[in-house]
């Protein structure tokens, strides 16, 4: 019924597709959407097969229960970080990056932007939560000192110097569409992580490092394409007629295995795993924004490695332009385009990169 409701309203709006709207509102255009679609979908043998396949060799098995899809690793191992260690970890990575992307952060920590102990009735996670132009930004965290909470702080920091640097553009133009909202998040995220791999000598740390890492692109990348297919399909099934229970559970099982790979093994109940996915209902069509803004900023730091004159001055022009620009506008600097499915395959060679250091330290 919701399906079919949606599809009256595209219809009466003139929407031709049902992710168009959503496409109008992240400012991008289908072809571009559908070109992220087809380079996940094309990617994912080397990418999530071949990454649970080594997993279920760590964990001793043929086939691991989809349960066991993010459980630690039996070696894990990670060390403890005091906030002090971890701000300076943070700040070094952007300070290498560019002095100025560091100054504006050390503001937070100087200026106690920052609320990061978990205390008694805190909402959990962690967001950087913007106030008006003229003032700043906040930054609630909940740090336990762990690898992983290193990377949130850099994380939301990303976010909070996106923030302060997009603020003159003014209350109505600072914000970015949903798309390129990750665009210093993930990047320093990234920055923080490669310093952070690059010290750790101790191989089990550094393979739960990437590991985790992993984990965490697929999740963003993999696992939200597949969520996007199966909508997808849904939705073109629902417009022949109508969808039993029995057909949406099949339509979600042939995307997540063909997702996820032979490397899972999953009973009647994961049928019905649709139903918690609750983006479906209330916000259609939402979950690819993830994928976009995680491949598109994998794109950047490939430039960013491969030494593109002037990349840190273009990447801060980048973000101070807030929502008043265009992705095409906002990549041409960097010699990219959204709508080039190469552009979305060099992304993706970040995440394959990671787990051939796997496969070598296996």
């Amino acid at each position: 019924t919701l399906v079919k409701d949606k599809a009256i309203d595209d219809k009466s709006r003139g929407y031709p597709r049902p992710v168009s709207y959503r496409n109008l509102a992240n400012q991008v255009e289908d072809e571009v959407v559908d070109a992220l679609v087809t380079a996940v979908r094309e990617s994912f043998p080397k990418l999530s097969h071949r990454y649970y396949k080594l997993k279920a060799k760590w964990f001793g098995v043929d086939q691991m229960e989809y349960w066991d899809r993010n459980a630690p690793l039996p070696t894990a191992a990670d060390r403890k970080y005091s906030w002090d260690e971890a701000r300076d970890t943070v700040l070094g990575a952007y300070g290498a990056f560019n002095p100025d992307m560091a100054d504006i952060a050390k503001q937070f920590f100087d200026k106690r932007w920052i609320d990061a102990p978990p205390t008694a009735g805190k909402d959990s996670g962690a967001f950087a939560h913007p106030t008006v132009p003229s003032a700043h930004p906040y930054i609630l965290l909940n740090f336990h000192g762990r690898s992983r909470d290193v990377m949130t702080l850099a994380h939301e920091l990303g976010h909070g110097v996106h923030q302060v640097l997009a603020a003159p553009q003014g209350n109505l133009l600072a914000d970015t569409p949903l798309t390129l909202a990750e665009t210093a998040s993930v990047f320093g995220e990234m920055l923080t992580f490669r310093a952070m791999l690059a010290g750790e000598t101790d191989p089990a740390r550094r393979r739960v490092m990437l590991a985790g890492k992993v984990e965490d692109m697929l999740n963003t990348v993999v696992r939200q394409i597949a969520f996007h297919m199966f909508e997808s399909k849904v939705h073109d099934e629902r417009a022949k007629g109508e969808l039993s229970p029995e057909r949406l559970g099949d339509i979600w099982m042939d995307v997540q295995t063909e997702s996820l790979g032979p490397a899972f093994r999953y009973d009647d109940e994961y049928r019905h795993y649709w139903a918690y996915i609750s983006h479906f209902v209330h916000v259609p069509f939402y979950v690819y924004a993830y994928a976009f803004g995680d491949c598109l900023v994998n794109s950047l730091y490939d430039v960013f490695q491969g030494g593109h004159p002037g990349f840190q001055a273009k990447y801060l022009d980048m973000l101070r332009a807030g929502g008043t620009l265009r992705h095409k506008e906002l990549l041409a600097p960097f010699g990219l385009d959204a709508s080039d499915p190469d552009f979305w395959h060099r992304g993706l060679s970040m995440l394959s990169g990671f787990v051939d250091e796997l496969e070598q330290e296996f």
